[in-house]
């Protein structure tokens, strides 16, 4: 089992991945190929994410408890990722990021409304539980410019992070899920995002993908 902590070490290095995607609305599915190198965040790294929001450490609703964030650098992980992808058709892209996961420990949210989660994010958490959930922060998003934040949630013993990402115009649900030391199971659920605040049902992708580490 991989502590908080673990699972970003071992998220480290270089990977491979093998992805297929279904677009459910078009009916149209797509592979693709992508090489990334992932970093462990240091603290220039990560005060630099948090100097970088608006407001000197707010995120629109999120207000972070920048002391105890200095105090226990160990407990807010992250990692750079650059990657550049091909797909079958031949298009390619390549990008690169960084991301800072706050536990909800150190953060204070503002706002009194969440934002409402979709059915493939949704989970009950127990007292005392092993569970780990929090916001995470990032300085650039996948498919709209600018920083963002988003949800996750963290279970130790199935070694699987959970990332929801609440775009403009979609809402993304990102799960990644060590099953070996060097290979990760990877799936993603894209929602569109009701105007009127509601929760999201319409899929509008699904994505399945294999990541081996090199």
């Amino acid at each position: 089992m991989l502590s908080f902590q673990d699972f970003f070490t071992a998220c480290a290095g270089v990977w491979t991945t093998e992805r297929t995607y279904h677009s459910v609305l078009k009916g149209e599915i797509e592979r693709s190929h992508t090489e990334f190198r992932a970093t462990s965040l240091d603290q220039t790294e990560k005060q630099q994410i948090l100097s970088g929001l608006p407001g000197g450490g707010s995120f629109a609703a999120i207000k972070l408890d920048v002391a105890a964030i200095a105090q226990q650098p160990e407990a807010t992980p992250g990692f750079a990722i650059a990657f550049d992808t091909r797909s079958e058709t031949g298009e390619e892209v390549s990008m690169s990021l960084k991301a800072l996961f706050l536990p909800d420990t150190y953060v204070q949210v503002e706002s009194a409304a969440p934002l409402p989660i979709p059915s493939a994010a949704q989970i009950k958490v127990e007292p005392d539980s092993e569970i780990i959930q929090g916001y995470y922060l990032r300085d650039k998003g996948y498919s709209e410019t600018g920083a963002i934040a988003g949800r996750f949630t963290y279970q130790p013993t199935r070694q699987t992070l959970e990332m929801t990402t609440f775009y403009n115009r979609s809402v993304a649900v990102d799960q990644m899920r060590f099953v070996a030391p060097d290979l990760r199971m990877r799936t993603i659920v894209t929602y569109q995002r009701p105007t009127d605040g509601t929760v999201p049902t319409v899929i509008d992708l699904i994505g399945f993908g294999v990541e081996r580490k090199q």
